[in-house]
C-alpha cells in the first residue's frame, strides 16, 4: 500500500533466552493491529506485509513524548489519487515489538492529520510497520486464537502438516507477491499478487482484458478503501474461483479498483492485484522472508460467507458525544426482627448523569444505494440503529450491521445540522 526507501538500519532480534515470543493482536475489519514501544512510548500499530517501512501518522499529536531523531524531510507517495505527503524520515529509534527489539530502527512520520486510520477502525491506530519486521524474523500469524509468533531464524524448525501449502514468494521494493489462479468466465488465468495483510478487503484485480481479466456485468461502484495519497474507488464483483495451489475460494469477493488509484501500484509491470485480508485471515500463516516462503493452513474462518456492504453507507468515529443516563443506586435497609433473623428492603435511587460516549459519523454514501436513496449525507451523525443507541457498539459491530441478509429492514435516527430525524430502508442485493 506504501512506497518503501531503503536504506542501512539495525535489525529485530529476540531477547528471550528460548528466541521466540508469543504477542496478542486485535483483528478490526481483518487488520492485525500490535502494539508497538517506539522510543518508550506505547503504540499501536496495523502489521502490513504490503509496507516497506514503518510509517507513523498524526506524528503532530505525539511529536512531544515521542522524541524522534536524526530526521530530514521526505516525500511519499502511495494508493489513491492525491499527491504525495511530506514526510520525516528518522532513524536511530527504538522499537519494541513483545520480546522482539530493534535499538536502531528507522521511521517515517506524516504530518497530515488527514491521514489517519483511527476513525476508520474505531480504536488508536498510530503507524503501520511490515517489511523491516518480517525480514529479520519468521512470524507466525494466527488469525484464530489472535496472536503472532516472532522467532529468530536459527531457533526455528518447521513442523510436518499434511494440511499445510507453502507457496513461493517473489519481492519488488520490499514487497512480497506470491503466484496464484482466477476463474472468469469459464477461464483459469494466472496472476501475481502483492500480499497485503494492511488491506481489509478480500481480492484487488487490475483489469486486463488481454489477460481476460475482467469484471463482470453483476457489479457495483463502489469506495473501496483509502490510500496513502487518498481515497480509492472501483467496480466490486466476484469471481467464480480464486485458488493458492490446493485452496479453492469459490464466489469470493473481487474489486476492480479505478485506474487512476493504482498509478504507482502498477510499477511492477508483473503484478495482477492484491490479496488483502479478507482472504489472509482464513488461513493460519507462516511467513518466511529470509526463506522465501509462505505456508497456509485452513482455519476456521476458510468456510466463512464472503458477504459485502448492502447499505451504501461506510461510518467512521467521530469523536465523542455527551449522554444523558439514568443512574440507579441500590440502597439496603435492614429491619431486624428478633436475635436470629432479619428483614432486608432493598430500593433503588435514580438520579442522572452525563457520560462521553463515541460518536458514528457517515463519512461515505454509495450512490444509488438504499441509504443514499432515502437521502442520508455525509456528515450526518448516526444516533441509533433499529432502536438501539450507536454508542453502546464498537465500529466494527456497528459496521457488521448493514452486511447482513437482503431485505433486512434498517432504522436509523439520524442528526443533521442540530435537527434529528429518522430513516428506514432495506438492505438490497447488488448482484443480481
Amino acid at each position: 500500500m506504501f512506497i518503501s526507501v531503503g536504506y542501512s538500519q539495525g535489525k529485530f532480534n529476540i531477547q528471550s533466552n528460548n528466541k521466540s515470543d508469543k504477542i496478542p493482536f486485535e483483528l478490526i475489519n481483518n487488520l492485525i493491529i500490535i502494539p508497538v514501544e517506539i522510543n518508550d512510548v506505547k503504540l499501536s500499530f496495523i502489521l502490513d506485509t504490503g509496507v516497506g517501512k514503518a510509517i507513523i501518522f498524526n506524528y503532530l499529536d505525539i511529536s512531544d513524548s515521542l522524541k524522534i531523531k536524526d530526521t530530514q524531510p521526505i516525500y511519499l507517495r502511495g494508493l489513491g489519487e492525491g499527491d504525495s505527503v511530506e514526510a520525516l524520515k528518522s532513524k536511530n529509534n527504538e522499537f519494541r515489538i513483545g520480546e522482539a527489539v530493534n535499538f536502531n530502527q528507522d521511521l517515517f512520520a506524516v504530518f497530515d492529520k488527514k491521514i489517519n486510520f483511527a476513525p476508520r477502525l474505531g480504536i488508536p491506530i498510530h503507524g503501520i510497520i511490515g517489511y523491516d519486521l518480517f525480514k529479520d524474523l519468521v512470524v507466525e500469524i494466527n488469525y484464530t486464537s489472535k496472536f503472532i509468533k516472532l522467532t529468530e531464524h536459527a531457533s526455528y524448525k518447521y513442523k510436518k502438516c499434511n494440511k499445510r501449502e507453502t507457496v513461493n514468494l517473489e519481492f519488488y521494493n520490499n514487497k512480497p507477491y506470491l503466484d496464484a489462479q482466477v476463474k472468469i468466465e469459464g477461464k483459469i488465468i494466472p496472476i501475481k499478487l502483492l500480499i497485503d495483510s494492511g488491506g481489509s478487503d478480500s481480492l484487488w484485480l487490475f483489469e486486463d482484458e488481454a489477460l481476460g481479466i475482467i469484471h463482470s456485468d453483476k457489479y457495483f461502484v463502489d469506495f473501496l478503501g483509502h490510500g496513502l495519497s487518498g481515497s480509492v474507488y472501483g467496480k466490486r464483483s466476484r469471481i467464480e474461483e480464486f485458488s493458492i495451489n490446493g485452496f479453492v475460494l469459490k464466489n469470493a469477493n473481487v474489486a476492480f479498483p479505478d485506474a487512476s488509484s493504482i498509478l504507482f501500484a502498477k510499477q511492477f509491470a508483473d503484478r495482477n492485484g492484491t490479496i488483502a485480508g479478507n482472504i489472509l485471515k482464513r488461513f493460519n500463516l507462516i511467513v518466511d522472508y529470509k526463506n522465501q516462503t509462505l505456508s497456509l493452513k485452513k482455519n476456521s474462518f476458510f468456510k466463512q460467507e464472503f458477504s459485502y456492504n448492502k447499505s451504501g453507507i461506510e461510518l467512521a468515529h467521530n469523536g465523542v458525544m455527551f449522554v444523558k443516563e439514568v443512574d440507579y443506586k441500590r440502597k439496603d435497609n435492614t429491619n431486624l426482627v428478633d436475635n436470629t433473623s432479619k428483614t432486608y428492603k432493598i430500593s433503588f435511587e435514580s438520579s442522572y448523569k452525563f457520560s462521553l460516549k463515541p460518536s458514528y459519523a457517515i463519512v461515505e454514501i454509495r450512490k444509488n444505494s438504499p441509504a443514499a436513496n432515502v437521502g442520508l449525507l455525509p456528515g450526518d451523525l448516526v444516533l441509533s440503529i433499529n432502536g438501539k443507541s450507536t454508542y453502546q457498539y464498537t465500529l466494527q459491530d456497528l459496521m457488521y450491521k448493514f452486511y447482513d441478509k437482503v431485505g433486512t429492514r434498517i432504522k436509523l435516527t439520524v442528526e443533521r445540522n442540530g435537527i434529528i430525524f429518522d430513516v428506514f430502508f432495506k438492505l438490497e442485493k447488488l448482484f443480481i
